[in-house]
C-alpha cells in the first residue's frame, strides 16, 4: 500500500506527490521584509522613540500651558500628560486589534497592511508638528493614532506571513515580525541618541521619521501578491491564486497547491469567517483559543516592557552615571536584534515549544538573579555591573522565543474561517495586558522596590509549565495536524489515520428560530 501523508492544509495526498521544499524566493522575502518594515518595525520603533526626547517633550508641555493660561503647569498635571501620551498608546492598539477582522474582510490581508500606512503618515504629521502648533493635544492623538496603526499590524502581518509561506519556513518567516519589532526599538535607541535627534531643537524629527517606513512600504508592497489563501478561499479568485503561489513560490505548475486550497475549502464550504462569539462558544478549538490567550498574556507580564519603559531609571538605581545611560540603553536594543535574528534562523531546527519554554524559563532565573543583585547593590561596588548582565540576558531570553513566536502561534493553531477572529482575540490580550504593565508596574517598583521583577518570575513559571503541559509541537505541520493534537483535550473525536476530518462550526436554527452551534465530524473518503 502506498503511504500517504498530509498536505499544508489537512488532506491527504500519496508520498510521491508531497511537496518538495522549496527554496526561498526574492518575492516571499521581499513580502514579508517590507510588509514587517512598514508595520512591526514601527510598533518597536514606538516603544523606545519615547525615551530620549522626554525631558524635552515635558518642557514643551510647560512651555505650551505658560503661553495658554499664564501660569507654570502643576508637577501632577504634567506627570498626567506624560503618562497619558506615554499609555494612550495601548489603548490606540487594542482598537485596532478589534477593528482589524473587519477590516481584512473588506480589502484583504495585504490591502489592510496598504490601509494601515495611512494611520502612520497621519501620527507622523500630528506627532512632529505639535510643536510648531503650541499643541500638545497634538502629541496624544498622534500617539492613539499611532497606537491603531500598531494594533492592525500586529493581528494583520502575522496573518498575512502566515499564509504566503511554505509549510517548511513557517516559522522563519513568521519571525520577520519579531526581527523587524527589535530592529524598530534598536533604531528609535540610535536616532534617540544626543548627537543625532536627541536634542531639544530636533526631538520632533525622531516622530517625522515614522512616516519613512510606512512610504517604502507603499512604494514596494503593491507590487507584491496578496495572499493566494485569502484569494482562492474567500474572494474565490483562482486566477489570481494561482499568479500568487507562482510568485511566491518561484516556479510555474502549482496545481498541487491549489488543489489542497481547494480541498480545504470544499470542506469548509458550510463555514464562513466565524466571529468572535461564535469562536468563545466552540469547543473544537477551545483550548487553542486558551493557550493563546495565555502566550499572549505571558508575552506582554513576563516583564519585558517594564525593562524597556523603565531601563534607564534601573540602570540609573544601578548606579550608572547619567552620561552614559543612553549608549549603555542603546545595547540592549542591539542585543534583542541579535537574539531575534538567532531564533529566526534556528526555529524550524528546534521547535516553537522548546524556544518559547527556554525563554519563559531563562527569564525567570535572570530576574530572579537580577532581584538579588539589585537588593545587595549598595555592598559591592562591581553588582551594579552584573544586574546590567542580567538586564541584557533576560532582553536575549525574550527574543529567543517569548517575542515572536505568539505571533506565529496565533496563525497556526487556527484553520482559515477561525484565524481572524483568533487574532482579534490575541491582539485584544496583548494590548489589555500592555496597558496593565506600563500603568501598573510604577506602583509595584513603588511598593516593593527591588523584589517588583519576582512578580514577574511568578508569571514566567507559570507560563512555561503552562505551555510545557498543554502545547504540541507546530514545527512543519499541516493546520490538520495541529488541530488533532488538540482534539483529545478538546474532547472531540479524534480522526482515524486514513481519514480527513472537517472540523466545521454550523450555525443552524433551533425550534424557536434561534441559532445555535453544532459542530460537525464528518469524515472525507
Amino acid at each position: 500500500m502506498k503511504k500517504s501523508k498530509e498536505g499544508q492544509d489537512g488532506y491527504k495526498v500519496s508520498s510521491d506527490q508531497a511537496f518538495e521544499k522549496q527554496s526561498i524566493t526574492a518575492c516571499l522575502l521581499s513580502a514579508a521584509f517590507f510588509g514587517a518594515l512598514g508595520s512591526s518595525f514601527l510598533y518597536g520603533y514606538n516603544l523606545s522613540v519615547v525615551n530620549a526626547p522626554a525631558l524635552y517633550i515635558k518642557a514643551f508641555y510647560n512651555k505650551t500651558w505658560m503661553e495658554r493660561y499664564g501660569n507654570p503647569i502643576p508637577a501632577q498635571t504634567v506627570t498626567l500628560l506624560w503618562s497619558i501620551t506615554v499609555s494612550i498608546f495601548a489603548i490606540g492598539g487594542l482598537i485596532g486589534a478589534l477593528s482589524v477582522s473587519f477590516v481584512i474582510k473588506v480589502v484583504g490581508r495585504k490591502g489592510t497592511l496598504l490601509l494601515n500606512n495611512g494611520f502612520a503618515v497621519i501620527a507622523a504629521l500630528l506627532l512632529s508638528l505639535g510643536e510648531i502648533s503650541k499643541s500638545f493635544e497634538m502629541l496624544i492623538i498622534g500617539r492613539i493614532i499611532m497606537g491603531v496603526n500598531s494594533g492592525v499590524a500586529l493581528s494583520a502581518l502575522p496573518m498575512y506571513l502566515g499564509e504566503i509561506s511554505p509549510r517548511h519556513i513557517r516559522g522563519f518567516i513568521g519571525q520577520f515580525n519579531s526581527i523587524l519589532i527589535c530592529l524598530g526599538v534598536f533604531t528609535g535607541q540610535v536616532l534617540g541618541l544626543p548627537e543625532l535627534l536627541g536634542q531639544e531643537s530636533r526631538w520632533n524629527f525622531l516622530f517625522s521619521f515614522l512616516a519613512v517606513p510606512a512610504l517604502l512600504q507603499l512604494c514596494v508592497l503593491p507590487f507584491l501578491p496578496e495572499s493566494p489563501r485569502y484569494l482562492l478561499m474567500e474572494k474565490r479568485n483562482e486566477a489570481a491564486a494561482e499568479r500568487a503561489f507562482q510568485r511566491f513560490l518561484g516556479k510555474k505548475d502549482v496545481s498541487q497547491e491549489l488543489e489542497e486550497v481547494h480541498a480545504e475549502a470544499r470542506a469548509q464550504d458550510n463555514l464562513h469567517t466565524v466571529s468572535v462569539l461564535q469562536m468563545l462558544r466552540s469547543p473544537a478549538v477551545r483550548w487553542q483559543l486558551i493557550t493563546i490567550i495565555i502566550t499572549m498574556a505571558c508575552y506582554q507580564l513576563c516583564g519585558l516592557n517594564a525593562i524597556w519603559y523603565y531601563t534607564n531609571g534601573i540602570l540609573r538605581e544601578a548606579g550608572f552615571a547619567e552620561n552614559i545611560l543612553p549608549y549603555i540603553t542603546l545595547s540592549t536594543g542591539a542585543v534583542e536584534t541579535l537574539a531575534a535574528i538567532i531564533s529566526g534562523l534556528v526555529i524550524e531546527r528546534i521547535g516553537r515549544k522548546p524556544l518559547l519554554i527556554f525563554g519563559f524559563s531563562s527569564m525567570a532565573v535572570f530576574f530572579s538573579l537580577l532581584t538579588v543583585f539589585l537588593y545587595f547593590q549598595n555592598s559591592v561596588a562591581w553588582l551594579p555591573y552584573l544586574s546590567y548582565v542580567c538586564i541584557l540576558a533576560v532582553i536575549a531570553a525574550f527574543c529567543s522565543g517569548p517575542g515572536g513566536i505568539p505571533f506565529v502561534l496565533t496563525g497556526e493553531l487556527f484553520e482559515q474561517p477561525y484565524r481572524p477572529a483568533a487574532f482579534m482575540i490575541a491582539g485584544t490580550v496583548n494590548w489589555l495586558s500592555n496597558f496593565a504593565v506600563g500603568l501598573l508596574f510604577p506602583f509595584i517598583q513603588e511598593k516593593l522596590q527591588s523584589f517588583a521583577f519576582l512578580v514577574f518570575v511568578v508569571v514566567c513559571i507559570l507560563g512555561s509549565i503552562y505551555l510545557c503541559v498543554v502545547l504540541p509541537e507546530t514545527k512543519n505541520k499541516t493546520f490538520m495536524d495541529i488541530s488533532r493534537s488538540f482534539a483529545r483535550i478538546n474532547k472531540m473525536p479524534c480522526p482515524p489515520p486514513g481519514h480527513e476530518i472537517e472540523l466545521t462550526l454550523s450555525i443552524t436554527p433551533d425550534k424557536n428560530g434561534k441559532t445555535q452551534e453544532v459542530t460537525k465530524m464528518e469524515s472525507l473518503f
